[in-house]
């Protein structure tokens, strides 16, 4: 399972995408990572999820995904 189906999974069959955080590596930011909430996500598209930020509506490639966490716990982990 990728992010992206993941991510489906959450939102459609577990009903918990808002109850997540999602870690991808954003350069520049501290440790070249930053977290999202779940609730900010707004579409998950084919090859990216477009989510709100302070910068407004931004397009986030699947493959910058990370980690994913819902209520603390590791939902998925990206190998290597």
């Amino acid at each position: 399972m990728g992010p992206r189906e993941a991510l489906n999974k959450l939102k459609w069959q577990l009903a918990d995408l808002k109850s997540s955080k999602i870690t991808i590596i954003h350069r520049g930011a501290p440790k070249d990572v930053r977290i999202i909430n779940g609730e900010d996500v707004l579409e998950l598209g084919r090859s990216f999820m477009r989510v709100t930020s302070p910068e407004g509506k931004v397009e986030i490639p699947y493959h910058r995904i990370i980690q994913i966490e819902v209520h603390g716990e590791i939902f998925w982990r990206k190998r290597g």
